[in-house]
């Protein structure tokens, strides 16, 4: 094998609080893995029996020791362990070097005697371990008299951490009357300290307050439910206080609290109750269709959806629908409204039931009969002093207009329809009758004639009669009376206008000269029918005649043909015109024809101005000359 090799290694003494250890490392070959005490010595007596003269130094690679120990948080400096190489022959020939994580602030080795002792306190939460390097060096040569090894010096855990509720607040909600074991919310700690070490990381829950009602797993921290039918509305909100330890809850170990508000969610355990049996009301008898007569509320102890409800009414046998019941979304109270006019002297007392019914039920935890109740309404009518009431709504009569001053016309009645039915006084109102064509008897309410009508002036009246309690309120209503006045034949028919009829020189006989028709003011029943002749004489009229045409007209007819202007230029003609009346009348109407030369279509040009000329000697050309001076002159005048 050729020269034997050397054997050298490193001396380690571990220090902890209640041991001392020795371990003794060797250098090993490379590539090897550590061997004990009995493997070296096996290796040395190996060696010197094959007679080495010398041992070869082969020196180990990547040597690394076994882990060192030091409490976490010991403020006072120690020795944890002791380097020696086995070179070291305590002549202080070895200096001893320490370098890596630590060295020279957390770590220091005395260079002569290979003690690694503490600097300051450690934190094992802050680092957990340190990997440092040691090396032997020959005072002398300053060559390396080992390599140079890696060690661990772990900084072992104590408990100094209290453990810590994560993602607080924690705030849950679960249903009332929910089951036991119902799981409410899960806590959660962490402890920063060495879960490998002991049981200083190991955390147990516990509740400290909301006991009975509520429970917690040791191990998981999930808080369940240990409270049967808990009710929401007893109590809405807890307060659950969870603690937690570490070192499983033994003493010495630390604890904290964390709170879980636990809020009970409503489900529908309750149905409607009224507080009453009997609710009672007023209402004046003169209250508007629409007016809230009162209110009513049936309890629940639900919120929400499970408090809503709608009212019903029931009505007595006597009245129907004279009240409805409607609910108000906001406060979910019945609001009793009136449906239908009321009359205190018809009815006096309304008696009613009262239903309020759940709008979602829940049979789970209610039988279905339990999410309603009944009650009852007393609805008491107050009397009113009201106006006088007329027994029509309006009166209409006939008078004729030759009725005779006090003539009765007609009587209107009013009444008090209070109990007390006070006495009645009437009037007419003088706007509506600013002739004062009628009166009133105050008492009775007999309208009278009070001076002349005439249908031709005025055909209807209309007058406001006023009816006022005699009572302190001086209560009044009104109605309107119309009168209409009755025609009869007290007007003479007349002509429709004033004719001015003429006649063409060579008009034959039997030819129409005028049409004519009539009018008369009044107004007969069957209508008009008027009858046109002439005025008798005692002999017949050679010239002209009356042709009635049995339709409201009659015409001028020539009885002649012979008519010149130089023969005569004018006639005259009284024509009568009677009516159908009774008794009859009648009008005489005279009519002056002219003669004239007419066009060959049969118009009279100048009408009567050529007639007025004739009459007067002068010759037409001669008249229209005056005349045109006369505007002339007249024009001038004006300017």
């Amino acid at each position: 094998m050729g020269n034997a090799e050397e054997m050298h290694g490193w001396t380690v003494k571990m220090s902890t609080p209640s041991v001392l250890a020795v371990v003794t490392v060797f250098s090993m070959i490379p590539g090897g893995v550590l061997s004990d005490m009995r493997g070296a010595q096996g290796l040395e007596t190996q060696q010197l029996a094959q007679g080495s003269t010398h041992l070869h130094r082969r020196l180990r690679r990547g040597w690394i020791w076994k882990q060192l120990f030091v409490p976490e948080e010991d403020p006072t400096p120690r020795v944890i362990g002791q380097l020696k190489s086995d070179s070291d022959r305590g002549e202080f020939s070895i200096k001893y070097v320490l370098s890596g994580e630590g060295a020279g602030d957390a770590f220091e080795i005395d260079e002569y005697s290979g003690e690694i002792r503490t600097l300051k306190k450690l934190d094992r939460e802050e680092k957990a371990f340190y990997i440092l390097q040691a090396q032997a060096i020959n005072r002398r040569s300053n060559e390396p008299e080992e390599p140079q090894s890696e060690f661990i010096i772990k900084v072992q855990d104590i408990n100094d951490n209290v453990p810590q509720f994560q993602n607080e607040p924690y705030v849950s909600s679960i249903p009332e009357m929910c089951p036991t074991g119902t799981t409410v919310a899960q806590v959660t700690a962490t402890d920063a300290d060495d879960p490998m070490f002991g049981n200083n990381a190991k955390l147990i829950y516990s509740i400290l307050q909301g006991e009975p009602y509520f429970s917690v797993e040791p191990k998981t921290g999930i808080v369940v439910t240990s409270w049967p039918n808990m009710d929401r509305e007893a109590r809405e909100q807890y307060l659950v206080v969870v603690q937690v330890k570490d070192m499983l809850g033994l003493s010495g170990g630390y604890s904290s609290s964390t709170t879980v508000t636990v809020s009970l969610t409503d489900v529908n355990d309750n149905g409607p109750t009224f507080q009453h049996h009997l609710y009672t009301f007023a209402v004046p008898e003169d209250a508007q269709v629409g007016t809230t007569v009162g209110r009513i509320m049936a309890e629940d102890g639900d919120v929400g959806i499970n408090a809503k409800m709608t009212y019903s009414l029931e009505d007595d046998l006597e009245e129907s629908s004279t009240f409805i019941i409607e609910t108000d979304p906001t406060t979910q109270e019945g609001v009793v409204l009136l449906a239908k006019p009321l009359d205190y002297e018809s009815k006096r007392r309304f008696v009613m039931a009262a239903e309020a019914v759940n709008d979602h039920v829940d049979t789970r935890f209610l039988n279905l009969d339990e999410f309603s109740d009944r009650t009852t309404l007393k609805i008491v009518v107050e009397d009113v002093d009201e106006p006088p009431v007329f027994l029509s709504p309006a009166y209409e009569w006939k008078v004729p207009e030759n009725a005779a001053v006090g003539s009765e016309v007609g009587s209107v009645s009013a009444r008090d329809t209070d109990t007390v039915n006070n006495p009645i006084r009437y009037s007419i109102d003088k706007r509506s009758d600013a002739t004062k064509a009628f009166k009133i008897d105050p008492n009775n309410g007999t309208i009278t004639v009070a001076k002349a009508l005439d249908r031709e002036t005025s055909n209807w009246h209309n007058v406001t009669v006023e009816a006022k309690e005699t009572s302190q309120n001086h209560l009044s209503s009104s109605v309107v009376v119309f009168i209409k006045v009755l025609d009869i034949n007290d007007n003479v028919p007349r002509l429709a206008r004033d004719y001015q009829p003429y006649i063409c020189e060579g008009t034959q006989a039997g030819e129409l000269i005028q049409l004519l028709s009539a009018v008369d003011p009044d107004d007969p029943v069957e209508g008009h029918h008027f009858y046109f002749s002439m005025v008798p004489e005692k002999h017949i009229n050679p010239n002209f005649t009356i042709r009635d045409n049995q339709d409201n007209t009659a015409g001028i007819v020539a009885r002649r043909s012979t008519f010149t202007r130089k023969d005569r230029t004018q006639y005259v003609l009284p024509v009568v015109v009677a009516d159908s009346g009774s008794p009859a009348l009648s009008s005489t109407s005279t009519l002056t024809i002219t003669v004239c030369s007419c066009q060959p279509a049969g118009h009279c040009p100048t009408g009567g101005v050529e007639a007025l000329a004739l009459s007067m000697g002068l010759s037409l050309q001669t008249l229209l000359g005056i005349l045109i001076c006369l505007v002339t002159l007249t024009a001038d005048l004006l300017s």
